[in-house]
Parts: C-alpha cells; structure tokens; sequence
C-alpha cells in the first residue's frame, strides 16, 4: 500500500505578505511609511530634563508650545523645527541613539528589531486605540511651555509617560 502523503507546514508568509515595517529596516522606508510610524501619542513632545552627571532622563507634564494635547499631535509639523529650537527630527541614523523615545515609540521599537503594539494605528487601523489604550497625553498634559519658566520644570517631573499602561499591554482591545 503506498504512503498517503504527509500535509507539508505552512510556509512562512512571502516577505510581500508582511506589513512594511516587519519587512523593511528604518531606512527602507518610503517618507509615508516613515510618517505612518508615529502612533500619535504625542509623549516624545513633552519637555524633559536631563540628569548632566548621569544621563538619566525625567519627563515633565509640560508640552512643547506647538503640542495639541487633544489631538496629540503639532500645531504645526511642517514648520516645528524653525519655531522650536530643540525639536528633534527623527531619522534612522539617529533613532537608536535617542533615549528619550518612550518604549511605546513605533520608530524605536522597530529600530530595536520588535513589533508595533495591538494599539497602534497601523496595526488597529484605528488612531484612536492610542488613546483608548491609556498611551496617549490626552488629558495629562498640565501646562505648555509658553505658561512657564524653564526653572520651573523640575517641580513638573511625573512618571507616567516612561511606564507602559496595563490595558496599552494586553494582545486585545480594553
């Protein structure tokens, strides 16, 4: 009697059949899918203080004077560089060097070789998971920069923004 054939495993998804950033280094990347990275959380806008003798980094509540702590996202991202003097342009050189970059952040996880959470716009197809996951500044924001003076920063360091939210954790939606 012959051998019935034996069913082969499936074959690993065709590197085609990948969302770009499972197939694609930071530098690959088209200008959109580069754009479409940022999950628009808006934490990396935030002001925060550098320890100059240990290099440890303290968030603030106080957002960049062009941060809209509603919809999370810049005033007026095209320009913010010429109106902000220490915005950062990301770029894949300099992704892994920036510390800052919450542990939420779509380009430092994917510079660090892991994958984007259930949360994140590109992978939820919905920008409002960023929100409903707890990831988001939305409603956390307490002054802009513009309502204070840079020696008042110290009394604004809060922790939330370097943790990860229980529910932002979860492999399904709250």
């Amino acid at each position: 009697m012959p051998a019935s054939p034996v069913a082969s495993p499936p074959a690993d998804p065709a590197p085609a059949d990948l969302p770009f950033w499972k197939r694609k280094a930071l530098a690959e990347m088209t200008a959109g899918e580069w754009e479409s990275l940022c999950d628009g959380c808006g934490r990396c806008c935030l002001n925060k203080l550098e320890d100059e003798d240990t290099g440890e980094i303290y968030y603030t509540d106080v957002g960049c004077r062009l941060l809209d702590g509603d919809s999370c996202r810049c005033r007026d991202y095209p320009n913010r560089q010429a109106q902000v003097d220490n915005c950062d342009r990301l770029t894949p050189a300099n992704v892994p060097r920036l510390k800052w970059l919450p542990k939420t952040c779509g380009y430092r996880l994917i510079a660090e070789g892991r994958d984007l959470y259930w949360w994140h716009p590109l992978v939820s197809g919905d920008p409002e998971t960023v929100h409903a996951a707890g990831v988001s500044v939305r409603g956390r924001v307490g002054l802009s920069e513009d309502d204070m003076g840079a020696d008042e920063l110290e009394d604004r360091i809060v922790t939330w923004p370097t943790r990860i939210p229980a529910r932002a954790r979860r492999s399904a939606r709250p």
